[in-house]
C-alpha cells in the first residue's frame, strides 16, 4: 500500500505516451481480514469469495483517491476522459460474470486480472513487491506455468490452472511495483522481472 498511490500516478502519466491500463486491484489488507475469518471457520467459501472480492473494490477506491485514476464497472480497455488509465471495481464487474473463477482461495486477484486482459486481448503485468519469481534457487527470466503448479508462488494456483488450461496461450509478466521509476524503466525497456508463459 505504501507505493502503490505512486504505481497508479506514474502509470498515469504514461498516457501521454500513448498507453493505457486497466488496474485490476488486489484485495490488500481488506482481503487479508476475509482471510483471517475463514482461517477461523466463520466463513463458507461463496461468502468468503464474494467478500474477497469486495476487497479488491475497496482497495479500488484507495488507489482512485487523490491519483487522479477514475474507476470502472466494465472489463474494457480504459475510455473517455480517463483514457489511459481506468481501475476496476470487480465486485461490479464480475456480479455480471464470473465464469472461469472457481470460488476458493485459489483463485485471487491474479486469476480476475488474467480473465480480464485474456477478455480484452491485452497482455497482463502483475506488479508485485518481487523482483520476479525465484525457481530453483535463482530468479527465472521465463518459466512455464507448469513448473508452478502446486508450488507457491506470487501468483495464484488458480491463475497457473487458467494458464495451463483455457487461457494456455497468454502469459503473465511479473514485475515489481514498489519502485515505481523501476517499474516503468523496465516496462517501456520490456526488460526484467519472469514472465509465466502458458
Amino acid at each position: 500500500m505504501a507505493s502503490a498511490r505512486d504505481l497508479v500516478r506514474a502509470l498515469l502519466a504514461l498516457g501521454k505516451d500513448g498507453y493505457s491500463f486497466l488496474v485490476v486491484p488486489g484485495g490488500g489488507p481488506m482481503a487479508d481480514l476475509v482471510r483471517e475469518i475463514y482461517s477461523r471457520g466463520d466463513l463458507s467459501d461463496e461468502a468468503a469469495h464474494w467478500m474477497a472480492i469486495l476487497a479488491m473494490e475497496q482497495y479500488a477506491h484507495f488507489l482512485a483517491d487523490g491519483t487522479g485514476a477514475t474507476l470502472t464497472s466494465e472489463i474494457r480497455r480504459p475510455q473517455g476522459d480517463a483514457a489511459s488509465l481506468q481501475i476496476l471495481l470487480a465486485y461490479r464487474a464480475l456480479l455480471q460474470d464470473d465464469s472461469g473463477l472457481g470460488h476458493t482461495w485459489d483463485y485471487t486477484s491474479d486469476a480476475v486480472a488474467a480473465l480480464a486482459a485474456a477478455q480484452l486481448s491485452a497482455p497482463m503485468i502483475k506488479a508485485t513487491d518481487v523482483d520476479g519469481i525465484f525457481f530453483e534457487g535463482e530468479l527465472r527470466a521465463e518459466l512455464p506455468a507448469k513448473s508452478l503448479l502446486d508450488c507457491e508462488s506470487c501468483i495464484d494456483q488458480g491463475t497457473i490452472r487458467l494458464l495451463l488450461g483455457p487461457l494456455k496461450a497468454m502469459s503473465i509478466w511479473v514485475l515489481n511495483g514498489a519502485d515505481e521509476k523501476r517499474f516503468i524503466e523496465a516496462l517501456k525497456k520490456g526488460e526484467g522481472g519472469t514472465i509465466v508463459t502458458g
